[in-house]
C-alpha cells in the first residue's frame, strides 16, 4: 500500500527546506513505511539512487535536482533511516533491507533501471539487482561493497562492541556526526550539515546508525555472511551491463582498494578516482558526479 507523506517537520530550517523541497510517499514494507522520493515522469528511464548508513535520501538530492526533468528518479530511505519508520524491534538485517527494496521496485514497476549507490546501499542495490536483473539497464556505483571484505576501521570496528556501541552511536550520536567531518575532504557547509543529522535527533531515531553497523559480516557465523556471499556472487551475472565508478580516494572506510575490487569483477567500467575526494561523494564532487553520469549515460545510449 503507498500514500502520501509528509516532507519535512517544522523543526527543519528555511535554507534546509529549500535544499530538500520535495514531498515523497510511504509504502508498507517489513518494517513499517518506507519513505521514499519518486519525481519526474511516470514513463521515463528510471534513476534509483539507493544511500547508505548515516546519510538517506538527502544525501541524493542534487541528482533528484539535476535529472527529474528527465528520468523517473526514486530514491527510497531504508527502514531505520530519514523519514522512514524506525522501529525499534525490526531485525535491520541485509536480507530484510533488500527485500524491502525489491518489494518498492516491483509495486511501482521500476525498470530501465539505472542504479546509483553508495556506501551500505552497495550491497542493498546490488542484492535486489542479482534478484531482479531484467529490470536493471546500467550501475553508477560510489565508495561501497557488494561482496566480502576484512578490510574495517578501527573506529568502525569499535562501534559493533556491546557496551561502547550503544553509547557512542546512539548516545551521542558519534557515529553520524563524525561522518560530517570525517566523511569529507573538505567542511560541509552548514545546509549540508544539517540535513545529513536531521532524521537522527535521538536515541531511538539512531536505531538504525547502530545497527547497520553491527550487520557488517566479517564472519561466516554472522547472520548476514550468507546474503552478502550470494549477492557477491551474482555479480557476475551483471558483467554485460554498463557500470561507472566513481571514487573519493580519500575515504578512510571505503579505500581505493575496493575500487580496485570492483574493476577486477567488472573490468570494463568506467572508472573516475578522484584524489581530493572523500567518502562522501556527493558532498564533495556534486557537479563531478552529475557531469560524468550525463556524459557516461549519453555516451550508452542511456539518456532519454
Amino acid at each position: 500500500m503507498s500514500s502520501a507523506a509528509f516532507a519535512l517537520g517544522p523543526d527543519a530550517s528555511p535554507a534546509l527546506r529549500a535544499a530538500y523541497p520535495w514531498t515523497g510517499k510511504t509504502l508498507d514494507v517489513n518494517g513499517g513505511r518506507m519513505h521514499y522520493i519518486d519525481e519526474g515522469p511516470r514513463d521515463a528511464p528510471v534513476l534509483l539512487c539507493v544511500h547508505g548508513n548515516p546519510t538517506w535520501s538527502f544525501y541524493w538530492r542534487r541528482i533528484i535536482e539535476r535529472f527529474s526533468d528527465r528520468f523517473r528518479v526514486v530514491v527510497p530511505d531504508h527502514i531505520g533511516c530519514g523519514l522512514s519508520d524506525k522501529p525499534q524491534g525490526w531485525p535491520y538485517r541485509l536480507e530484510g533491507h533488500v527485500d524491502n527494496l525489491r518489494h518498492l521496485i516491483t509495486t511501482l514497476d521500476l525498470r530501465d533501471i539505472r542504479l546509483v549507490v553508495h556506501d551500505w546501499g552497495g550491497a542493498i542495490g546490488m542484492g535486489a539487482a542479482t534478484r531482479l536483473r531484467e529490470r536493471f539497464s546500467a550501475f553508477v556505483v560510489t565508495n561501497t561493497a557488494a561482496f566480502r571484505s576484512q578490510q574495517i576501521p578501527f573506529s568502525i570496528a569499535t562501534c559493533k562492541l556491546p557496551l561502547y556501541g550503544p553509547v557512542a552511536v546512539r548516545g551521542f550520536n558519534g557515529f553520524a556526526r563524525v561522518a560530517t567531518f570525517r566523511a569529507v575532504a573538505k567542511p560541509l557547509d552548514p545546509v549540508a550539515q544539517e540535513g545529513l543529522l536531521y532524521p537522527y535527533g535521538s536515541w531511538a531515531d539512531r536505531i538504525a546508525t547502530l545497527r547497520f553497523v553491527q550487520d557488517i559480516p566479517m564472519s561466516p557465523t554472522h547472520p548476514s555472511y550468507e546474503e552478502l556471499t550470494r549477492i557477491e556472487n551474482g555479480l557476475s551475472q551483471l558483467k554485460d551491463k554498463p557500470m561507472l565508478l566513481l571514487w573519493g580516494e580519500q575515504d578512510f572506510c571505503f579505500s581505493p582498494t575496493f575500487r580496485e575490487e570492483w574493476q577486477r569483477r567488472f573490468p570494463a567500467a568506467e572508472v573516475h578516482p578522484w584524489a581530493d575526494v572523500g567518502h562522501y561523494v556527493m558532498e564533495d564532487a556534486p557537479d563531478r558526479v552529475l557531469e560524468a553520469m550525463t556524459v557516461f549515460m549519453r555516451a550508452r545510449g542511456l539518456m532519454p
